[in-house]
C-alpha cells in the first residue's frame, strides 16, 4: 500500500535472480522435516491443520536454507516437485532450474544469508518476509515469497523484491515490529478468520475503490508505518495515499491472493497507475489488533516487460 515512486533503478542481476526462491520458516525443532517428503507429509496430516501448517513452514526452511544458502540440490529433489511453476520473471519452470540457480548463487555469493523477519501460512500457501543480503555488511533486499504446496511439496512460488533504502520517511525500518507485542510470530489461529476479513473489505475500499474514509474505519490511531516513502501515523497514510490517487486517477488495484494467519494478513496484488502500464508487483502485510490495523509493511516491483517464463508475476 504505496503512493509510487520513479521507476526503480535496474539491480544486479544476479541477486534479483536469487529472488526466484528465498525464505525461511522459524518453527519448533519438532517439527523440522526428514526422510522423505511423502513419509513427513502423511505423518502431519494426520494431527490437523494446525500441524500440517508448521509442516509446511518446516519444509519450506529447509529447502530454501539448502538452495539459497548451500546450493544443496537434494532438498529440491525431496520436497520441490519436479513440474514447479515459478513466477519470479527471470527464472525459468521447473525443479531442475530452482537446482541450477542454487548452485550458482552458492557459488557466486558464498557469504549470501537471509534474515527471516516473519512468516504465516493458510491453506495450501505460505508466506515468508525476509531481508536477503548477498555480502555482509550491506542492506539487502526487502522480499516476501509465497509458495504453494501440493501434497507436501512444494508446487509454485511468487515473489516480490525491492532494494532496502538508506532512508525512511517513518522512522522505521522495513522489518521490525513497533506494534504491541513486539514479537514476529502471528497471533493466534482463532483470529486469523475475522482479521482476514476486516483487512480484506478494508483493502477494498481504501485501495481498489480509493475512499480515503476507509482509513477512519479500519485503522487504528497508534497505526505504525514501514513503507519507506510514507509518514508514519494515521496522519501520514492519508496523505500519502490521498497524494497518490490524486497524482493517479485511473489506478487500478486488482487483488490476487490473501493470505493470513492469527493476527497478519497478507495482500498479493497487481497495481496499475495508469492504462497500458505493465504496473507493480506488491505485497501488502498488516497486523491487526483489537478490530483495527495497526501496523503495515510493504515491498514493490516494477512488473519487466520479459519474462524466463511463461506465467506472469501473479
Amino acid at each position: 500500500m504505496t503512493p509510487t515512486t520513479p521507476a526503480r533503478r535496474a539491480l544486479v542481476a544476479a541477486v534479483l535472480v536469487s529472488t526466484a526462491l528465498l525464505g525461511a520458516a522459524t518453527v519448533p525443532a519438532a517439527a523440522a522435516p526428514s526422510a522423505s517428503a511423502a513419509s513427513d507429509y502423511a505423518g502431519y496430516a494426520g494431527y490437523g491443520d494446525h500441524a500440517r501448517l508448521g509442516y509446511q513452514k518446516a519444509v519450506t526452511e529447509r529447502v530454501l536454507k539448502g538452495v539459497f544458502e548451500q546450493g544443496d540440490t537434494e532438498v529440491v529433489d525431496r520436497y520441490v516437485r519436479p513440474d514447479y511453476i515459478q513466477h519470479n520473471p527471470l527464472a525459468p519452470d521447473g525443479a531442475e532450474a530452482l537446482k541450477n540457480l542454487g548452485v550458482s548463487i552458492h557459488q557466486q555469493f558464498p557469504d549470501a544469508e537471509y534474515d527471516i523477519e516473519r512468516v504465516i501460512s493458510e491453506g495450501d500457501l505460505v508466506l515468508v518476509h525476509s531481508n536477503v543480503v548477498m555480502t555482509p555488511g550491506t542492506r539487502g533486499m526487502a522480499v516476501f515469497d509465497i509458495f504453494r504446496f501440493q501434497g507436501g511439496k512444494i508446487a509454485e512460488h511468487w515473489d516480490v523484491g525491492q532494494a532496502v533504502p538508506e532512508t525512511s520517511a517513518n522512522g522505521n525500518d522495513m522489518f521490525s515490529t513497533e506494534s504491541w507485542p513486539r514479537t514476529q510470530r502471528p497471533g493466534p489461529g482463532w483470529l486469523t478468520a475475522y482479521n482476514k476479513r476486516l483487512v480484506t473489505e478494508a483493502f477494498d475500499q481504501l485501495l481498489v475503490r480509493k475512499d480515503l474514509s476507509a482509513i477512519d474505519r479500519y485503522w487504528g490511531p497508534e497505526y505504525h508505518q514501514h513503507n519507506p516513502a510514507i509518514a508514519d501515523g494515521v496522519a501520514g497514510v492519508k496523505a500519502g495515499l490521498g497524494g497518490y490517487f490524486e497524482a493517479f486517477p485511473q489506478l487500478t488495484v486488482t487483488p490476487k491472493r490473501v493470505i493470513a494467519q492469527g493476527d497478519l494478513v497478507a495482500v498479493h496484488s497487481h497495481y496499475v497507475n495508469a492504462p497500458g502500464e505493465r504496473g507493480q508487483a506488491i505485497v501488502d502485510l498488516f497486523r491487526v489488533r483489537g478490530g483495527k490495523i495497526v501496523e503495515h509493511w510493504d515491498v514493490i516491483q516494477d512488473v519487466p516487460a520479459s519474462s524466463a517464463n511463461d506465467n506472469t508475476m501473479f
